[in-house]
C-alpha cells in the first residue's frame, strides 16, 4: 500500500497527498506535518514505519479541511480508492482523481453564489513578422485564456504587454497560469515583468511547462474540446498566441480534473472593441466590486445595484458592471428591456417572483456534467427547470427586442424533468451507494430488493402464523442474528412438537433454534437483496445523470437566459426603488458635438446616496463637451465632497454604458470610450513606489491612452511633491488636456492659481463646492457652482478633526504669513499662460503617441534638450521605479538650474 502512496506522490510532488484508507484520507511524512500545523491534527506513525509521520481526517469532512488548505495557498492531490475493498483481490487499487488548487476548488463551502473562480492562462509572444528588439515589450501580444470550472465558462481575448494590468484587473482570477522559463530564455523578460506586475498582490502562481503553451497542440486540443472540425466561427482560428493560451489552460484543467471537462463545450471571445476601458486604478478608486479598504463586497457599487434573485444573474451582473458597452444600439437594447419592467410592474413583479428560489441553475448543470453531481443536485436542477414555463409566460407578449431574444433561449428540458421527478424521491440523501434515491413503484428490481432488505416483515409474520398452526405451538417465534441468520425458535416444553423437517441451529438453555428449507431459502434472498438493492438504484442514478449530462449546453444556455433576465428584472426594480432615469446616449450619429457632450442634471452618488438612511443626498450638474466646456476646474475645501463629485460623474456613466437607469434626474452621454481617475493616493511599497510616483505613473498612463471620447476624472495632480513642483504639473496636464486630447474632463485642485487657466483656455472653466461661512463656523453644502474660490479651509478642517487650538492659533499665523509672500504670484502666472505658443495639432485618439505640452517645459528644452529627448523617449509603464524618480530628479534640476 506504500508503494502506492510514493507513486502518487511522486507524479505529485508539490502537492498534499490525502490517501485515502477506509474511512478516512490519510497524509503521510511531510504532508502529514504540513496538515496537523495547519489544521490542528493529531500526529502519529504507522506502526510498521515508527519514523513516517501521519495525519488522517474523516471521508465525510474532508471538504471542509481541503477548502482550509487551499485556501491558505496549498494545493491538494486526492487519491482515492478505485474498488470495492471486499471485491479487492489482495491491495485495493488506488489512483489520484482529482487535483485541487485556488483556481479549481468548486467545492460548494467555497463557491458564494455572485463570485466566479477563474483560472487565467497568460502566454506572451512579439508581435507577428517583427523581431523582439525593434518594438516595446508594451506591444508585445498577449494571449488570454480564462474558464470557471463551476459555471462551464470558458472565454479568451487579447491585449498588449503594456494593458495587461486592466485584463487582470477585470477578470479578477483566482488562479494565473504563466510558462515556466529558464533564465536564458528570451521570453523571460516578459514573464519578469508580469510577476512585477502582480508583485503585492494575492494571486496563486501555477508554472507550467513551455511545451502547453504551444498554438498548434492548442488549436487540436480546442477543436477536440468543443467537438468542432474548425475555429473559425470563434474568431481565433490565426490567433496564434489566444491559442496557445487555451491549449495551456486546457492541459491545466485537464491535468488536475482527470475528466473530458464535460461542462465546457463553448467558447466566448471577449472583444475589447466592444467595452469601455477601465484601467486597474479605476477599477480600485471607483470600488466597483472591492471596497479600498478590505477587499470585500460592502459599499460597492455593486453591493449597491444588485437585486438580482440568482446567483447566476449575480456573477453576470457582476460581469455587465465590469465591462460597460460602447454600442449604442447594444446599449439601448439593454434600455429598452428595463424600460419595459420598469412601466410593467405586474410583469416585473412576477418575473422577479418566479425568480426567487430558483438557485444557481448554472452551477448545478456544470456540476452534473463534471461527474460530481449527486441526486439532489439532478432534483434542484428539476425544481429550477419547473419554473421556466412562467418565466416564458411573463416575457411572451412582449415586443421589446431583448426579452424576445431571452424568451427564445429558455428552454424548460421538460422530458429531461419529467425523467428525474419519475425516478428520484422529492428529498434524497446526500449519500449516492445507500439506498433510499428512487421511488416506489419506478423500478420493478428495485421494488422486490427493497422488499426483502426491509426484512419482508409481512412474509415473516404470515410464516410464524402458518407454523405455528402446522405445529400446534403457540409460542413459536422467528428471529434473525447475524452468526445464524433467520431460525424458528420453540421452547423445551414444546420439543416432542417439532415436525421431522426442522433442523436444529442452536440449543439455547430454555429452547431450541431450527431452520426449515423454506426460510433458509428465504434467507439467502434477503441477505443479498440490501447490496443488490443499493448497485441497483446506483445504476438507475448513474444512467438519469448521465442523460442530464448530455443535455449540459441546453441546460447552460437556458441558466444564461434567466441570468440576463434576472439582471435586467433587477435594474428595474432598482430603477423604481431608487429613482433612477433613463439616459440618452449619443453617438457620431448625433454629430461630433454630441458624441462627445456630457450633461447630467442634478446627478446623485448611488453608493452614497444608499448609505444615506436619513439625510438627503445633494444632487449636482455635471456638463462637459459638446456645448459646454470640455475641461473643468474644481475647487474647494476638503471633506467638501470634491471627490464625490467626481467619482459619481465616473459611476453615472458606467451604469448608463452598461445598460441600467441612472440616479439623475436626465442624463445625454456621448459615449466614452474609456473612463480614467486619479483620485486619492497611497504608498505602494510593495512595488516599491512612493505615492508621489504612483501619483506620476496613474497621471502618464492617462495622458498616453486617453482620447477625445475619453472622460478623465483628476483629483489633486502634483499633491504629493513639493508646491511650486506640484503646480507646475498640475498647470501643464490641464494644458495637455485640454490642447491634445480635448478629453472631457474633471481636475479637482487645491492650487487655486489654476483658476487663472479658465482665462487661457477658451474650453475651460471654473467650478467651486458651495460653503457658507458664519464668522469662524462653515458648513459645506455640497453643491457645485460655477466660479473659482482661493480658499481651501485647511485650518477649519483642522479644528472639525479636534486639533489642539494652539496648533490651530499658530497655523493662522503662518498662513497669513505665507498669503502675503505669494502676493503677485497669480499675476505672473496668468502672464505666463497668456503668452503661450499656439498649441499643436489635436491627439484625437489614444493610440497616437502623446506630444509633450509646450509651455512650462520650455524651460527644460532651453536647458538641456537631450535631457527633453529622453523625457520624450521614456517608457514609463515599464521603467523601474527607482529609474522613473532618477529621471524626474533629473528633470527638476535641470528646471531650476535653467
Amino acid at each position: 500500500m506504500m508503494r502506492q502512496f510514493w507513486a502518487a506522490k511522486k507524479k505529485h510532488p508539490d502537492a498534499l497527498l490525502f490517501f485515502r484508507m477506509g474511512d478516512f484520507y490519510e497524509l503521510f511524512g511531510d504532508d502529514a506535518k504540513v496538515a496537523a500545523k495547519k489544521l490542528g491534527l493529531t500526529l502519529t506513525s504507522r506502526s510498521k514505519e515508527k519514523d513516517l509521520p501521519m495525519a488522517g481526517v474523516p471521508v465525510r469532512s474532508m471538504e471542509g479541511y481541503l477548502v482550509r488548505l487551499v485556501k491558505m495557498g496549498h494545493t491538494v492531490a486526492i487519491c482515492e480508492q478505485m474498488q470495492d475493498p471486499k471485491e479487492a483481490k489482495g491491495i485495493v487499487e488506488r489512483d489520484v482523481v482529482r487535483v485541487v488548487s485556488p483556481g479549481t476548488l468548486v467545492e460548494d463551502e467555497n463557491l458564494e453564489g455572485g463570485e466566479p473562480l477563474f483560472v487565467l492562462a497568460v502566454h506572451v509572444e512579439p508581435p507577428s513578422g517583427r523581431g523582439k528588439e525593434a518594438v516595446s515589450m508594451d506591444d508585445f501580444l498577449v494571449g488570454l485564456a480564462w474558464a470557471d470550472l463551476s459555471t462551464g465558462s470558458f472565454r479568451c481575448s487579447t491585449t498588449r504587454l503594456g494593458r495587461l494590468g486592466e485584463e487582470l484587473a477585470r477578470v479578477q482570477p483566482a488562479e494565473l497560469l504563466l510558462p515556466d522559463l529558464g533564465e536564458s530564455d528570451p521570453m523571460r523578460p516578459c514573464l519578469d515583468r508580469i510577476r512585477a506586475l502582480i508583485a503585492g498582490e494575492e494571486l496563486p502562481v501555477a508554472l507550467r511547462a513551455p511545451w502547453s503553451f504551444d498554438a498548434p497542440r492548442g488549436r487540436r486540443d480546442l477543436c477536440e474540446q468543443l467537438q468542432v472540425a474548425t475555429l473559425e466561427a470563434f474568431g481565433i482560428d490565426e490567433s496564434g498566441e489566444v491559442l496557445a493560451a487555451c491549449g495551456a489552460l486546457l492541459d491545466f484543467l485537464r491535468d488536475t480534473q482527470k475528466s473530458a471537462l464535460e461542462q465546457i463545450r463553448d467558447l466566448q471571445r471577449h472583444r475589447p472593441a466592444r467595452h469601455l476601458v477601465l484601467d486597474r486604478a479605476t477599477r480600485r478608486t471607483l470600488e466597483i466590486t472591492q471596497a479600498q479598504a478590505d477587499g470585500g463586497r460592502e459599499g460597492t457599487l455593486l453591493a449597491v445595484v444588485d437585486r438580482t434573485e440568482t446567483p447566476m444573474g449575480a456573477r453576470l451582473l457582476r460581469d455587465w458592471l465590469l465591462e460597460p458597452l460602447v454600442d449604442r444600439a447594444e446599449i439601448e437594447a439593454r434600455h429598452d428591456a428595463v424600460a419595459a419592467l420598469v412601466e410593467d410592474a405586474g410583469m416585473r413583479a412576477q418575473v422577479r417572483g418566479a425568480l426567487d428560489g430558483l438557485g444557481d441553475l448554472e452551477r448545478v448543470a456544470a456540476k452534473i456534467a463534471s461527474g460530481r453531481g449527486g441526486a439532489r443536485e439532478l432534483v434542484a436542477l428539476a425544481g429550477a427547470l419547473e419554473r421556466v414555463p412562467a418565466l416564458r409566460q411573463q416575457i411572451e407578449a412582449s415586443p421589446v427586442g431583448a426579452l424576445q431574444a431571452i424568451h427564445a433561449r429558455l428552454d424548460p428540458c421538460t422530458q429531461l424533468v419529467a425523467s428525474v421527478r419519475a425516478m428520484l424521491v422529492d428529498e434524497p440523501p446526500l449519500g449516492l451507494k445507500e439506498g433510499g434515491l428512487i421511488r416506489d413503484g419506478y423500478d420493478s428490481q428495485v421494488d422486490e430488493f427493497r422488499g426483502l432488505a426491509s426484512g419482508g416483515k409481512e412474509y415473516l409474520a404470515a410464516l410464524q402464523a402458518r407454523e405455528a398452526e402446522r405445529t400446534a405451538i403457540p409460542n413459536l417465534k422467528l428471529g434473525f442474528n447475524r452468526v445464524f441468520g433467520y431460525y424458528i425458535e420453540i421452547t423445551r416444553s414444546h420439543a416432542e412438537r417439532v415436525p421431522e423437517d426442522y433442523i436444529r441451529k442452536q440449543t439455547l438453555k430454555n429452547a431450541e433454534r431450527y431452520i426449515t428449507p423454506e426460510l433458509k431459502e428465504y434467507e439467502g434472498k434477503v441477505l443479498g437483496a440490501e447490496e443488490k438493492l443499493y448497485a441497483r438504484e446506483y445504476e438507475l442514478f448513474l444512467g438519469l445523470r448521465d442523460a442530464a449530462a448530455a443535455e449540459v449546453a441546453r441546460l447552460l444556455g437556458c441558466a444564461r437566459a434567466i441570468a440576463e433576465l434576472d439582471v435586467l428584472a433587477g435594474l428595474a426594480e432598482l430603477a423604481v426603488q431608487r429613482r433612477y432615469v433613463r439616459p440618452q446616449l449619443l453617438d457620431g450619429e448625433q454629430g461630433e458635438e454630441a458624441a462627445v457632450l456630457l450633461d447630467i442634471e442634478n446627478g446623485r452618488h448611488p453608493v452614497v446616496e444608499a448609505a444615506l438612511l436619513e439625510d438627503p443626498f445633494v444632487p449636482n450638474h455635471a456638463r462637459l463637451g459638446g456645448e459646454h466646456a470640455r475641461l473643468a476646474i474644481l475647487t474647494g475645501p476638503n471633506m467638501s465632497g470634491k471627490s464625490t463629485y467626481l467619482r459619481q460623474t465616473a459611476l453615472i456613466v458606467l451604469l448608463a454604458q452598461m445598460g441600467s437607469f441612472v440616479p439623475a434626474d436626465a442624463a445625454r452621454i456621448g459615449i466614452v470610450d474609456r473612463i480614467f481617475t486619479r483620485l486619492g493616493g497611497g504608498d505602494d511599497i510593495s512595488r516599491g513606489a512612493s505615492t508621489f510616483m504612483v501619483e506620476m505613473v496613474e497621471t502618464a498612463n492617462i495622458l498616453r491612452h486617453a482620447s477625445e471620447r475619453s472622460l478623465l476624472l483628476l483629483d489633486e495632480v502634483g499633491r504629493g511633491t513639493s508646491t511650486f513642483d506640484g503646480l507646475a504639473i498640475a498647470w501643464a496636464v490641464c494644458e495637455h488636456v485640454h490642447d491634445q486630447l480635448r478629453a472631457r474632463c474633471l481636475f479637482a485642485t487645491h492650487y487655486h492659481q489654476l483658476t487663472d487657466l479658465a482665462e487661457s483656455l477658451p474650453a475651460a472653466r471654473n467650478l467651486n463646492v458651495a460653503v457658507r461661512e458664519w464668522g469662524d463656523e462653515i458648513v459645506f453644502l455640497h453643491r457645485i457652482d460655477e466660479g473659482g474660490t482661493d480658499r481651501s479651509y485647511g485650518i477649519h478642517v483642522g479644528r472639525l478633526a479636534g486639533l489642539p487650538e494652539s496648533v490651530l492659533a499658530r497655523s493662522r499665523e503662518v498662513l497669513a504669513r505665507l498669503e502675503r509672500d505669494e502676493e503677485g504670484l497669480s499675476e505672473r502666472i496668468l502672464e505666463h499662460a497668456t503668452a503661450r505658443p499656439e498649441p499643436a495639432e489635436p491627439v484625437m485618439t489614444a493610440s497616437a503617441d502623446p506630444v509633450l505640452q509646450p509651455g512650462l517645459f520650455d524651460a527644460l528644452e532651453q536647458a538641456d534638450p537631450e535631457l527633453l529627448r529622453e523625457l520624450q523617449a521614456a517608457d514609463l509603464n515599464a521603467m523601474p521605479p527607482i529609474e522613473a524618480w532618477q529621471l524626474l530628479q533629473r528633470v527638476q534640476s535641470a528646471l531650476k538650474s535653467g
